[in-house]
């Protein structure tokens, strides 16, 4: 069985046992989270898909960690004129453990 969810603006195909890098959420390591907007279930029988989200479907997950990925450079800059900018950027992620599909 597996599922997509939507989380953080994006969409995140699942199935029981994966381990995802989403979006940070606001929870601590080690607790437990509901992701409640469905937007597809699918089974050996078939696939239930949500006008926009499935009713009644949620996915249960675990929070391992929170965390930032690896920097990236942004460099910036105007031909000719002798502006220029370097920054880096960290972004944000919760990596979690999916634990249940009820759909």
């Amino acid at each position: 069985m597996y599922a997509v969810i939507e989380t953080g603006g994006k969409q995140v195909r699942v199935q029981e046992g994966d381990i995802v890098f989403i979006e940070k959420l606001n929870a601590e390591a080690e607790s437990a989270v509901t992701f409640d907007k469905i937007v597809a279930v699918g089974a050996e029988s078939g696939i239930k898909v949500g006008a926009p989200y499935v009713d009644g479907a949620t996915v249960t997950a675990k929070v391992l960690k929170n965390g930032k990925a690896k920097k990236i450079t942004v460099f910036t800059y105007k031909p000719k004129k002798g502006k220029q900018r370097k920054k880096g950027h960290r972004q944000p992620y919760t990596q979690v453990q999916i634990e249940a599909i009820n759909g």
